[in-house]
Order: C-alpha cells, then sequence, then structure tokens
C-alpha cells in the first residue's frame, strides 16, 4: 500500500480538490493507497473542509496538531501515522502534480527513492525567477558534496518506509523544506539508489505561499553550512 502524505496550513481552498484529484489518477490504476492529512490547526478551517468532505471514505486519515507547526515535523509525523510500505511526500498547493503519484510509485519498483525533478529534461517551473535561482542553488550543492542529484529541494518524493525508517529522524526532519537536502545526502552516502523524473511546478492558484524568498534562503544555506560540517566530521549517518 502507498501512503499519500499531505501536511496543511491554511489550505481549505485547495485540499479538497487535491484530495479528489488524487483519487482519481491512483483510482484509476488501481492502487491500493491511503491519504495522511497532518494540519497544524489552520486557522482558516482545513480540518472542518475535510473532515465535511472525506469525513466517511476510510482512505482519508486525518491528524490535528495543537502543540507544533512546522513542514518537516508534520511530514515526520504523517509518516509515523501511516501504514504504507510506500511513502509519497508532497506539497498540498498543487506545485506538486498528483498526476505524477503513479509514475513515482512504479519507478520505486527499481529505486530506493524517486524524486520529482524540475531540472532534468521536460522539468520546469511556471516561475521562471524561481526556476533560475533554484537551478543556480542545486548547481551549488552538487559541487559542494559531489552528488548527482539535479533536484535536491524538490520535497516531491516516493520513498520506502523500511528506508526511511532506518535513519535517525531527528538528524533530517526539522526546519523546512530543508529536512529533504538532508535526507538525500544521508541517503547518497548509504548508496542508495536515486531517480528523477521530470515534474513541472506551476503557480499556486488558490490562497497564499507560506514560502518567504528570501528567509527560505538564509535558512537553507544555514542549514547546508552545517550539514557540510556534520559531513567533514562524518556525524551524518
Amino acid at each position: 500500500m502507498a501512503s499519500i502524505l499531505l501536511p496543511t496550513y491554511n489550505e481549505r481552498d485547495n485540499i479538497v480538490e487535491l484530495v479528489q484529484a488524487i483519487h482519481q489518477h491512483l483510482g484509476e490504476q488501481g492502487f491500493n493507497y491511503e491519504i495522511v492529512i497532518v494540519d497544524d490547526n489552520s486557522p482558516d478551517g482545513t480540518a472542518d473542509v475535510v473532515r465535511e468532505a472525506f469525513g466517511d471514505d476510510p482512505r482519508v486519515k486525518l491528524f490535528v496538531r495543537h502543540q507544533e507547526r512546522g513542514l518537516a515535523t508534520a511530514l515526520r509525523y504523517a509518516a509515523e501515522h501511516s501504514s504504507g510500505e510506500v511513502l509519497v511526500f508532497m506539497d498540498t498547493d498543487f506545485n506538486h502534480d498528483p498526476a505524477m503519484i503513479p509514475q513515482l510509485i512504479k519507478f520505486l519498483e527499481y529505486y530506493d527513492v524517486v524524486i520529482g525533478s524540475r531540472f532534468v529534461m521536460r522539468g520546469g517551473m511556471e516561475d521562471r525567477i524561481r526556476y533560475v535561482f533554484s537551478f543556480i542553488y542545486n548547481l551549488g550543492l552538487r559541487f559542494l558534496f559531489g552528488t548527482r542529484v539535479w533536484d535536491n529541494l524538490s520535497g516531491f518524493f516516493a520513498i520506502y518506509r523500511s528506508r526511511l525508517f532506518e535513519l535517525d529522524l531527528d538528524r533530517i526532519f526539522y526546519g523546512y523544506g530543508d529536512y529533504f537536502i538532508r535526507l538525500l545526502m544521508v541517503g547518497w552516502r548509504r548508496g542508495w539508489r536515486m531517480l528523477e523524473i521530470p515534474v513541472f511546478y506551476r503557480l499556486r492558484q488558490r490562497g497564499h505561499s507560506k514560502t518567504q524568498f528570501l528567509a527560505t534562503f538564509i535558512q537553507y544555506t544555514w542549514a547546508i553550512l552545517k550539514l557540510r560540517l556534520s559531513f567533514g566530521l562524518g556525524r551524518m549517518q
């Protein structure tokens, strides 16, 4: 079974349509799956919308956190409260196309992690400025760590549950999207087989982005510097 992990905060305008799209793309191909939503007590009533739309749907599991917030810890919580042997991580603002989920899952048969990548052939972003900055940033990551992954900032990926939970999650799942950089670096050191498949990021259609570009850039850079130090000292396993 596959578990689709969805962290939410103020996504009432997107979440119902996203879950319906996941049902469509996975249901049509006969996948056995569940959708695990972790909401950080959104003031816009995201959780209430989910209960109203999918309260009787056994494939949809909703958890509301009242004491803790944050993307990385929400995803870890979702993984720990899921049942699937395959875990699919994705955003809830339609940046990550639900139509690509079946490909992520199918290719995982031959790899340890399959990444939706903007920077392989046929991948891309509608926001051209962020595309250029993200591409340059990823070039720097490849140079710094010597890996072959083109999109270290994706966050749209499938991984085997057994692979994820063999790691020390306390050293990975904190902060924001920088958790994915740490996950890939640890996986690379362990010799994981990684595949990138092309995805295209579209602009958010509803709601407001929680990502502040400059603040995120600073946060990611600081996380990378600490990670580089950890690699040099051999502490990241």
